[in-house]
């Protein structure tokens, strides 16, 4: 794990909180939080999803769990002295899970959109995100103008913010929504996709996977999102905490240290 400055972390969260509230009538104080169980119980539950390449993939040959944001629950884990303990999630169910109180945050690269912010809560962005296509050498989608195309069948992660951004922007293509464990590189493989849209974290995987894969750009940026972590609505003092956790990881290096090991350096907000 890499070590933060002298600063204590969890100290500094509650100096926060503590000036935060301060303003707040005592009856109106929060309470309960959060925070208070996972540094009384000793252990932070994070939802994650295990096929995000490079952000919380879990690797077919060894098992264990590997990318940015595993890495990122480990430092977050060690400033609140707690363990560790990952709750396979997804794009189309993390909202529920988080509602049902099966983890404490969401970790897994969130797209930070308005619709999803009416029933989640969202931390402050560590990345930035937008959209690309991966195509197959020589297949009919060699550029992006040949992508909205009437006939072209184009697959998105089912519940993903990218799922949304295709269904409003394309106009003549197909779009195919892939459920797990099905998944898009497996379809556009077969055959019964011509391409697949995509973050960056996605690119690096089909690069690496398939010699036959392609990426192709948008003239301009599609869709750039906020990425954020999501927690449950209401709790203020989680929230905080988990804030300041963004700003001291960005403020001693970590951010940077570890978006440079998965190859994701690019993409770091400011």
């Amino acid at each position: 794990m890499l070590k933060s400055g002298p600063t204590n972390a969890l100290a500094a969260a509650f100096v926060t909180l503590a000036i935060g509230t301060a303003t707040v009538p005592a009856g109106a104080q929060q309470t309960q939080s959060r925070l208070f169980e996972v540094t009384k119980n000793k252990k932070l539950r994070v939802c994650m999803y295990p096929l995000y390449y490079a952000i919380s993939f879990r690797n077919p040959q060894t098992n264990e769990l590997t990318g940015l944001d595993v890495d990122l629950a480990k430092e977050l884990a060690g400033d609140l002295g707690a363990e560790l303990q990952f709750v396979e999630s997804s794009f189309g169910t993390f909202v529920a899970d988080l509602q049902a109180s099966k983890c404490e945050i969401g970790m897994f690269a969130l797209g930070a959109t308005m619709k999803r912010a009416q029933a989640v809560e969202f931390s402050k962005p560590y990345m930035l995100a937008s959209v690309y296509a991966v195509a197959k050498n020589g297949g009919k989608v060699k550029a992006w103008a040949d992508l909205d195309q009437p006939g072209v069948k184009v697959a998105t992660l089912l519940g993903s913010y990218i799922e949304a951004v295709a269904k409003g922007y394309f106009k003549n293509a197909a779009i195919v929504s892939v459920q797990p464990p099905t998944t898009r590189e497996a379809e556009l493989t077969a055959g019964r996709v011509d391409a697949i849209l995509v973050d960056y974290p996605t690119v690096l995987r089909a690069k690496e996977e398939f010699d036959w894969a392609i990426s192709i750009e948008p003239p301009e940026k599609l869709a750039p999102t906020l990425v954020a972590y999501a927690i449950s609505p209401g709790d203020q003092i989680w929230l905080n905490y988990v804030n300041l956790f963004i700003d001291t990881i960005k403020l001693d290096g970590r951010l940077a240290t570890i978006a440079k090991k998965h190859k994701l350096d690019r993409s770091i907000a400011p």
